[in-house]
């Protein structure tokens, strides 16, 4: 394993080995104005929500690691404490690419890139009418991070209001994440694209809680047939099958089928009792 330390590496080289290795990470796409009420718009990946009462996102706008400038995000926020975050699909990709070339300040991105800008509610940026959730944001604060290229400048937003295209909602007006075709930012020149083909669930464990790996028959728990993420499954039972269970379980199971395979593949389709009943007959 390649061991790294932060002080000895220069900043380009450091900013490769953590952009290439945090990911994928959601794009911000943030329209502000300045003094003058000129409006840019520029995508930043350095982002994310982290409170939800109150509702507060953070982005960075991050000093040029080449020149040591600030970004005209950065520079307008200070400005004008406002800022709406659009999200980025798949359809809007190049486009929003293209915003993130270095313009001079004053240069309208929306009309560079071809965005079609709409007033806000609550706030005097402009939203982006292309991306299907516009978030109006007051700014908190800005925190610098440091005075050297490539130090990051966390701009804190409180959200105002939320807009969201109906046609990413499901019946019960709750975000459809299969319908957003959202993308993300990896290392270098490379995206992520989190569709149908990309996408899976993970039941979260908040209301109950599973017996754990260390609790499974040693037999099961250092099997070189299961994974890491078996395991996990499996750790997530709220109880070991009892015997009486157990052949409950597999009673309409034919013996053909009475397979570590086939036991994995159930596993796989969320069934995981059957799965571990299957399992402790054939290990």
């Amino acid at each position: 394993m390649l061991s790294l330390d932060p002080k000895e590496l220069p900043v380009p080289k450091l900013h490769h080995y953590l952009l290439g290795s945090i990911g994928p990470r959601p794009i911000a796409f943030a329209s502000t104005i300045d003094a003058q009420g000129r409006r840019n718009l520029a995508p930043f990946s350095f982002f994310n929500v982290f409170s939800a009462n109150p509702p507060i996102l953070i982005f960075s706008p991050a000093r040029s690691g080449r020149t040591n400038t600030t970004k005209n995000t950065h520079d307008n926020v200070k400005e004008v404490a406002e800022v709406v975050i659009n999200v980025v699909t798949y359809d809007m990709v190049h486009q929003m690419s293209l915003t993130s070339s270095p313009f001079d300040a004053g240069v309208d991105e929306f009309e560079k890139a071809g965005f079609t800008p709409i007033e806000s509610e609550t706030v005097r940026p402009f939203r982006v009418k292309e991306s299907p959730v516009q978030i109006e944001c007051k700014v908190l604060e800005v925190k610098e991070l440091g005075q050297n290229g490539g130090a990051g400048n966390l701009v804190i937003c409180e959200v105002q209001k939320i807009h969201i295209a109906e046609n990413v909602l499901d019946e019960n007006k709750m975000v459809d994440c299969t319908k957003l075709d959202l993308v993300s930012r990896m290392g270098g020149n490379w995206y992520c694209r989190a569709n149908d083909a990309s996408m899976f669930e993970v039941d979260k464990p908040i209301t109950t809680i599973g017996v754990g790996i260390d609790s499974l028959p040693e037999k099961i728990k250092n099997s070189k047939l299961l994974t890491g993420n078996h395991l996990g499954m499996l750790g997530n039972l709220q109880h070991i099958p009892t015997e009486e269970e157990i052949n409950e379980h597999i009673s309409g199971i034919e013996t053909k089928d009475m397979t570590v395979e086939n036991a994995l593949s159930i596993l796989v389709n969320n069934q995981p009792q059957i799965a571990y009943s299957i399992l402790a007959k054939t290990l």
